[in-house]
């Protein structure tokens, strides 16, 4: 029963699940943004009625799930205090600044200029309202850049010096935590990403019309666009995936290891990469894996013969730095969830490329089931990025912050395990009948389909559409 009521324990099961739950809005909301504003540039460059079609019928998506990213995000905020306050204590002075520009600059950003793109369709002239969606849309790219770098620093510390004294770590420099190398390579490869999800939720929506032959001239051109995007965004994710993980052998070569679940440096062919294994229970032994040889190796040093430090060396490395003690994380889920972050992605991405061959020129498939495979594909790229962040977070372990606050210290002392509990299944109450609103609102929308588009008004040439969309 004490094991059950481990404040620690329920503290990082709280916070992994409102963490992933928030992330699933991200970045829908970071894609979508652009996505909206490419649609209404499209427009005011062509005075094409169907690009105004999808800026509204994506638009409503966008706001949906911003609404509801800002709800859940909140709760994020009030945890660094609630359950982790030696946390926020320790890194407060740090990791408060990014934030402070995240809520000061990018989220005020994205506020202002969302009420005058809702609220400025007929009041606001073409060019100034367009600008509107375009400065929305920067703001939610602001927004993520000065939170992955208060999550780099968790990752790489740097821009700060230990008072001993006080006990905490304090800011000496907020452009070298700006400017984290660990940031530089994960805000790219964020990005790119998020328009993965977005393109699989464009093609979902797009496919789902589609396959009952409905709205045609505008969900073409949107399958279309979703697909590249996808076949696009991917490539960019792999090539600056590639980079982080240079970036990660750096700055913390034990999440490297456990990515493979190796225990001994290897060099050259040596460092293989296993797409499959099977190993013991608790990941310690391997039994059998299919390998490729050198991949590792490539992956983490860019030469085929790099040598990859294994975990027992690296463990033994961080007992003389830091004293007695297991500094190495969850083997298994730090191999699996590496792997299926990356499998999930190409899996979605292949039904990008099949889409796109059985929808060249202007074929339509007759057959339901590709339609289908298009529509429930949707969760594989959010998913990979979920489980991606779940890699991040539990490859650091067991450090909140590395090298400089273990996880089981940063853990609020005056909390019991039983208050802790009680927030855990009220958050999961909650937020399950939020993901029930969500999904409610999002599928409402997407069977509306855009909204009928009246001719342009004889004097100001403005286009008003003839039904309610927000």
């Amino acid at each position: 029963m004490n094991e059950l009521l481990d404040p620690l324990l329920l503290a990082r099961w709280q916070f992994g699940l409102t963490t992933v739950y928030h992330f699933l809005f991200v970045p829908i909301t970071i894609g979508m943004a652009t996505t909206v504003a490419i649609f209404q540039t499209a427009w005011v460059r062509t005075d094409k009625v169907v690009y105004l079609q999808l800026t509204k019928f994506f638009g409503t998506l966008f706001l949906i799930n911003f609404a509801m990213g800002v709800v859940t995000g909140i709760v994020q905020e009030f945890q660094f205090g609630m359950n982790w306050s030696e946390y926020s204590r320790f890194v407060g002075d740090v990791f408060g600044a990014p934030l402070a520009l995240e809520g000061l600059l990018a989220f005020f950003l994205e506020a202002t200029f969302i009420g005058l793109w809702i609220f400025g369709w007929d009041k606001l002239p073409r060019g100034l309202h367009l600008a509107t969606i375009w400065a929305t849309a920067v703001g939610t790219v602001l927004s993520a850049y000065f939170i992955i770098a208060a999550n780099a620093f968790m990752q790489n510390p740097v821009g700060f010096e230990l008072n001993d004294e006080a006990g905490r770590a304090e800011l000496v420099s907020i452009g070298e935590v700006l400017s984290n190398p660990v940031a530089l390579a994960a805000f790219p490869h964020t990005i790119a990403g998020s328009f993965m999800v977005t393109a699989g939720l464009i093609i979902a929506a797009a496919a789902w019309h589609l396959k009952r032959r409905q709205f045609a001239d505008a969900m073409r051109p949107a399958l279309k666009f979703g697909l590249w995007l996808m076949v696009g965004s991917m490539a960019a994710t792999f090539f600056f995936g590639d980079q982080l993980s240079l970036a990660m052998t750096a700055t913390q070569p034990m999440k490297m290891a456990a990515a493979e679940a190796l225990y001994d440096t290897a060099c050259g062919a040596d460092a293989s990469f296993s797409l499959f294994s099977i190993g013991t229970p608790d990941g310690s032994e391997e039994i059998w894996s299919l390998r490729v040889p050198y991949l590792l190796a490539l992956l983490s040093t860019h030469t085929l013969d790099g040598c990859v430090e294994g975990i027992n060396d690296l463990n033994a490395e961080y007992v003389e730095l830091w004293g007695p003690g297991d500094y190495t994380p969850i083997i298994w889920i730090t191999y699996w969830s590496f792997r299926w972050m990356i499998g999930l992605g190409i899996a979605h991405t292949l039904v990008a490329i099949v889409g796109l061959w059985l929808t060249r020129g202007d074929r339509l498939p007759k057959q339901k089931w590709v339609w289908n495979v298009a529509i429930w594909s949707f969760p594989l790229s959010l998913l990979a990025m979920s489980v991606g962040w779940v890699f991040t977070e539990m490859g650091r372990q067991p450090w909140i912050v590395f090298s400089l606050l273990p996880t089981e210290s940063a853990v609020s002392p005056n909390v019991t395990g039983l208050e802790v509990l009680i927030s855990l299944i009220a958050f999961t109450v909650v937020y399950g009948v939020l993901a029930v609103v969500e999904v409610g609102l999002i599928i409402r929308a997407i069977r509306k389909g855009p909204p009928e588009i009246g001719e342009p008004d004889p004097e100001s040439g403005v286009v008003k559409p003839t039904t309610t969309v927000y």
